[in-house]
């Protein structure tokens, strides 16, 4: 009885041992034996064919009708996880044809977006910089101008600043930022000397941007900030982004005026490196998160990141590296970057 027990027990533990390949191989007969595979699915393989053409063809979507290419071009990298939900998809209609169509918006994705998860951050740099939309309903300003305090910043840019709130920002920076500037609702706070402080004109009717130069030891830099224009998506008009894109148009004109070789712009553009609409920004300087940054850098909402509207942008320096500072009061993530300022 000792012998038919362990013998019984052996059998019992092998066939424990190796269920996910019976079960494997069970999935594998019930497709192969399934001449129903490459009929099923169609409408998923259609699909995952969509999905890839709207992420090749972006540029071609016009923005006539609600500013639809600019919207879509804003959260471009979320249409990945419809590869996934594709797949799960696939797999319980047992398509072949949709497993297979899925390789390309798979494949699209990843070229377009794969390389943005690496984290492509360096050593070094001169001079670090950080960028904030403060939020005007701020409840904690004071504890705002700490965080970027703690940052370890040297130049900082402040966006959406309530004229009641400047003190507080002025007071707690103060002894870390001996230079500053408020422009209508932006503000430049520097560790070394700035001058030439002025703002800019971004056809809005009030200032939200300006420019400074900052006198580092290894230089001048001229300084933009800016705070475009807010967007919203509305049901009659879609994507109302008119205002912000003409003011992008101004600050772009400004900038290639700029006299000084090496430029950084720091601000809130309500508007990713995607959008075609930034392009006047966009074509002539370079995004810090994009030859720098440690994985996408969403900086906006704070609670739940969804798309980096916020930038640190720069001609005539290298970007070293890019990232997100810790959340504030603000509805906002702050973020960084260091960069060399190369002769």
């Amino acid at each position: 009885m000792t012998q038919e027990y362990t013998a019984e027990s052996r059998v019992d533990g092998a066939e424990d041992n190796n269920p996910p390949t019976g079960r494997f191989r069970t999935f594998v007969d019930r497709w192969r034996g399934d001449r129903g595979i490459w009929r099923r699915g169609v409408v998923l393989a259609a699909l995952a064919v969509l999905t890839a053409l709207v992420m090749i063809l972006h540029a071609q979507i016009p923005n006539r009708i609600g500013n639809l290419g600019s919207l879509m071009e804003t959260f471009l990298p979320w249409l990945g996880l419809l590869v996934p939900v594709i797949l799960v998809a696939a797999l319980v209609r047992r398509s072949a044809t949709a497993l297979i169509a899925l390789l390309l918006p798979a494949v699209v994705w990843v070229n377009l977006f794969g390389g943005l998860i690496l984290d492509k951050s360096g050593g070094g740099g001169d001079l670090m910089v950080a960028t904030h939309n403060v939020n005007a309903e701020n409840p904690d300003p004071e504890g705002t101008a700490r965080e970027i305090v703690e940052s370890g910043a040297d130049v900082v840019a402040l966006e959406e600043l309530k004229a009641s709130a400047v003190p507080t920002y002025e007071k707690a920076l103060a002894a870390t930022y001996k230079y500053h500037s408020v422009q209508g609702t932006v503000g430049l706070w520097s560790k070394y000397p700035m001058t030439g402080s002025r703002s800019v004109d971004i056809r809005m009717g009030w200032t939200r941007a300006m420019r400074a130069t900052v006198t580092t030891p290894r230089g001048e830099v001229a300084v933009y900030v800016a705070h475009l224009p807010s967007v919203r998506v509305k049901l009659h008009a879609g994507f109302t982004a008119n205002q912000r894109d003409n003011s992008a148009d101004a600050l772009g004109e400004a900038i290639a005026d700029e006299d000084i070789r090496r430029v950084v712009l720091l601000g809130d553009l309500n508007g990713t490196m995607n959008d075609r609409s930034l392009n006047a920004v966009t074509s002539q300087m370079r995004s810090t998160q994009g030859a720098a940054g440690d994985g996408y850098g969403f900086s906006w909402p704070a609670a739940f990141p969804m798309a980096r509207i916020d930038q640190i942008m720069v001609k005539g320096v290298e970007p070293m590296s890019s990232w997100t500072l810790p959340r504030t009061g603000s509805d906002h993530l702050p973020i960084a970057a260091r960069i060399e300022l190369s002769d």
